[in-house]
């Protein structure tokens, strides 16, 4: 069973590889993009990571991520000529669809749920397969063509571009940073002005290390693992926490830093970017205010729950 969800999920990659290889198709023969060029090779070298990754040195892999860095830090990955919808053609689909339009959504979360609580093919494999059940859900709903869905693919990737890889980028850091043992610097670091024994300090410290943390990785996963290290178990649990409530409470206050960050591009750059809204920190200007009250919160219910 393991080998067949691994094969499944390499199917997946692979998928979202030819996808990618698609846009750097249209990309270098759009006669009229402002770069090409390096546009092109953006999405054809993230592609090859995708579709290939397990099958390539990893120092291959290495060098294809510097070469996609430097592309993107020289502002060589723009977006091209796609098939953009007018708004009378979204208006008549919105009055058209009305509430089915979120049919798709619902799929997804229903069949992603189902696969990985009900079957042992797992939450990743029941991700991928919802996605592709909902894609297809999607196209008898709105009666779209394969050639009109991958067209719509290639306008919604080049729309986002290179911030929608972030988050992949940053939770890969995070393994990086656990390695190297920041979690020990920063235990080390919070005991020279933390006082031991006190637990209301010690919830405050973890908790503001959460956000903190997950502001500058723009990931509460890739937070977790370090500032629970070195700041959750020392200062937290070994004063008489409860390691569920502590951790579980640490997690969601890291999602409050998630919501005041550009860093956390899936939340706050994507829909900048798909609702081509003008300001680029529009949703987190919305944001701030409830996800402050919410840290306050957390803080009085980890200090009461887990102690």
């Amino acid at each position: 069973m393991e080998a067949f969800v691994n094969n499944l999920l390499e199917f997946f990659f692979i998928l979202v590889g030819l996808l990618l290889g698609y846009v750097a198709l249209k990309v270098a023969t759009d006669k009229t993009h402002p770069a090409k060029f390096g546009t092109a090779l953006f999405w054809l070298l993230l592609g090859i990571t995708f579709a290939l990754g397990n099958f390539i040195p990893s120092e291959i892999t290495g060098a294809i991520l510097l070469i996609v860095g430097v592309l993107t830090l020289t502002k060589q990955v723009k977006i091209g000529n796609v098939q953009e919808v007018t708004e009378e053609e979204a208006q008549a689909s919105s009055k058209k669809l009305g509430s089915l339009v979120f049919v798709p959504v619902g799929v997804l979360a229903v069949v992603a749920v189902g696969i990985a609580q009900l079957t042992p093919l797992g939450g990743q494999a029941g991700i991928g397969i919802g996605a592709v059940v909902s894609l297809i859900v999607a196209m008898i709903i709105t009666r779209s063509s394969p050639k009109q869905a991958l067209e719509d693919g290639n306008r919604m990737v080049q729309q986002v571009g290179p911030v929608g890889f972030l988050p992949q980028l940053l939770a890969a850091l995070g393994v990086i940073f656990t390695e190297a043992g920041v979690g020990d610097v920063i235990a080390n670091g919070i005991s020279s002005f933390v006082p031991q024994g006190n637990p209301l300090i010690g919830v405050i410290a973890y908790s503001a290390g959460m956000v903190i943390f997950t502001m500058i990785m723009g990931n509460a996963f890739a937070a977790f693992t370090v500032i629970t290290a070195g700041i959750g178990i020392p200062f937290v649990i070994s004063q008489g926490g409860d390691p569920a409530v502590a951790g579980a409470l640490a997690m969601t206050v890291g999602f409050c830093g998630t919501l005041m960050t550009p860093m956390a591009a899936n939340f706050n750059a994507l829909p900048v970017a798909l609702l081509e809204m003008k300001n680029d920190n529009g949703v987190i200007k919305e944001q701030i205010p409830m996800a402050l009250i919410m840290i306050v919160f957390h803080v009085i219910l980890m200090y009461f729950w887990a102690f």
